[in-house]
């Protein structure tokens, strides 16, 4: 039976709620400052027109469609969760809190309350109104086990406390403890209650594995071919399309990702028209393959390099602790101080990238710059490993009784290979064997997020302040479907990331940081690789952007759900296309944007 919900409103003014379990009797305290922020610089332009498809690929098929559990960190999570709005959100540019599904807020005295008035326009994708139970039903969601996905379940326990309702529209979310920043933890996006009536079935991780959950976003997923595609298409009646935040953004009609599972053939199937832009990051790409192609010099294709101003992904070898090799420390160190990034980095990539020092990069005062990361040198292997009692083999290879200092590497890029043959080749004259294997996208993310890879090179995407409970603290070791890759299980990493949660002083906050980063250093669990504050694409010449055309925390010009702000000229379509079949040219054209450039 359909639970109901009642709503009683006393003489005094006092609401009394019932969720289906108990009541509840809250006020909204006398003395808020309710906030608003409708006069953000637009990020879209007037300009922009509606209509097109875009075509981009994805190297594997993901398991699932869910965003919750097992298997669920493939390539489509991330643009299934762009639809998926929240309370508020930061401008891409200027890091203000703007509106989503609040248009308004208010800060409680507590520094671990924030109020929300619902906009009440918002609907799902599949008409339904959004209101306040559908924030209340994502704690519900969240923490069932049912989700079997850890570390949401502990997240929504141990970081949110409550949701409190006070009408259908008005909300307040309270954190376990003082925040700084209180917004970028306590914005929660809803969950529809209407879809899954009121609870979350035992069977969910299968009853959904390929359930279209509705969404508050421009676009849903509208076609999956198994193995194939997926499709999302545009909410040509989704309620936020008038709206001034989302002037000239979200204009093509549908985003189609192909199953494409090498680069290369990728970049082929760019050159055929086949997909509209290509990431030209990888210098094989940029000072070879994509440097004189045809439709490049004939003026059909544009590339864009675009610098940004945003935290960095930690990318790099996460060190599995669990494996017996890698409990002595001293063995970790070994292994880092056997890669030789400074060759890989002159030698193979060029100049390109630079090392990356540590994970915490790009996030200002709050990173150490007296982290380093480890440097090639065979002779601190030689000490670190005769120290913890081994000793070279007959074929140079480090050995410990039944141990060999052999470590298999897994990847999930095919074109990681040409420049991990060049590390495998350095790091055996340290005496250390490095054993590659490549796996499909799927099954490389399967194997990392079950902790059954020894050594796994990875990047994890920043967050727009540090975070280091996910990675480093022991609540997330020895277990599945967590980001701690590297089994970091240290009480006093444990102890300085407890700190951090709690402190609301920003000084204090910006010291354990440090420290954290320092920890983690001593601790050798991550083995950070190379980095870089730049994108660069190859895109077909009808696609058009605002006139900086990507925003400062921008990954990439082709975001479709993230920003949206690019969009399809069929008029330049028509020029381009009869211009190649007549044989006609354009002038080549680089775009070089340094707006957001780190002086």
């Amino acid at each position: 039976m359909k639970k109901r919900h009642f709503v009683i409103t006393l003489v005094l003014g006092i609401s009394l709620f019932w969720s289906g379990s108990a009541f509840a009797n809250e006020t909204l305290p006398s003395n808020i400052q309710w906030l608003s922020n409708d006069d953000a610089p637009l990020i879209g332009s007037p300009d922009a027109k509606k209509g097109g498809t875009y075509r981009s690929y994805l190297t594997a098929f993901p398991l699932t469609v869910r965003t919750v559990g097992p298997d669920a960190n493939a390539g489509v999570r991330d643009a299934i969760l762009a639809n998926r709005l929240s309370l508020t959100t930061i401008h891409k540019n200027t890091e203000e809190i703007i509106p989503e599904l609040a248009t308004h807020w208010a800060y409680g005295e507590d520094k671990k309350t924030m109020y929300f008035k619902l906009d009440k326009r918002a609907m799902w994708s599949d008409g339904e109104k959004v209101t306040a139970e559908d924030y209340q039903f994502t704690l519900d969601f969240m923490r069932s086990k049912n989700i079997i996905d850890p570390w949401y379940n502990n997240y929504y326990t141990e970081e949110i406390d409550k949701v409190i309702i006070y009408d259908d529209y008005t909300i307040a979310v309270v954190s376990k403890k003082a925040l700084p920043e209180l917004h970028l933890r306590v914005t929660i996006s809803p969950t529809p209650r209407h879809f899954y009536k009121g609870s979350v079935p035992k069977d969910f991780v299968k009853k959904h594995n390929w359930k279209v959950v509705p969404n508050t976003g421009p676009y849903q997923i509208s076609n999956i071919k198994k193995g194939k595609s997926i499709t999302f298409s545009r909410n040509k009646d989704w309620w936020a399309k008038d709206l001034k935040r989302y002037t000239g953004r979200y204009n093509v009609d549908k985003v189609i990702y192909s199953i494409i599972r090498e680069e290369t053939a990728a970049f082929e199937y760019f050159k055929k028209n086949r997909l509209d832009a290509f990431s030209l990051a990888l210098p094989s790409f940029w000072h070879e393959k994509a440097k004189n192609m045809e439709v490049y010099t004939k003026g059909y294709v544009k590339k864009l390099w675009f610098y940004n101003d945003t935290p960095r992904v930690s990318f790099g070898f996460y060190l599995n602790q669990d494996l017996e090799l890698f409990k002595d420390r001293n063995v970790r160190y070994a292994f880092a101080h056997s890669i030789h990034m400074k060759k890989l980095l002159k030698d193979v990539l060029r100049g390109d990238y630079t090392r990356l020092e540590q994970s915490t990069i790009g996030y200002g005062k709050y990173t150490n710059p007296d982290v380093k990361a480890r440097t090639y040198d065979i002779e601190k292997v030689k000490q670190l490993l005769t120290e913890s009692g081994w000793k070279r083999g007959p074929d140079g290879i480090w050995q410990k009784g039944g141990m060999r200092f052999s470590v298999k590497v897994v990847y999930g890029y095919k074109d990681y290979a040409k420049w991990l043959v060049v590390l495998k080749e350095e790091a055996k004259k340290a005496g250390l064997e490095l054993n590659l294997q490549l796996l499909d996208g799927s099954a490389f993310l399967k194997m990392v997020s079950e902790k059954k890879h020894e050594a796994a090179l990875i990047g994890l995407s920043a967050s727009l302040r540090p975070s280091y409970w996910q990675v480093y603290h022991s609540d997330n070791a020895h277990k599945p479907q967590t980001n701690n890759l590297s089994n970091t299980d240290d009480p006093e990493m444990d102890k300085l990331i407890d700190q951090y949660r709690i402190t609301t002083e920003e000084d204090l906050r910006v010291e354990l940081a440090h420290k954290i980063q320092v920890r983690s250093h001593e601790i050798g669990g991550f083995v950070p690789t190379f980095v870089r504050d730049y994108f660069r694409i190859v895109y077909w010449r009808w696609w058009q952007f605002p006139k900086v055309p990507a925003t400062k925390l921008s990954s990439g010009a082709f975001s479709a759900f993230g920003t949206g702000i690019f969009w399809l000229d069929p008029e330049i379509r028509k020029e381009t296309l009869a211009a190649m079949k007549n044989g006609e040219t354009f002038e080549p054209e680089l775009i070089i944007d340094k707006t957001f450039k780190i002086k």
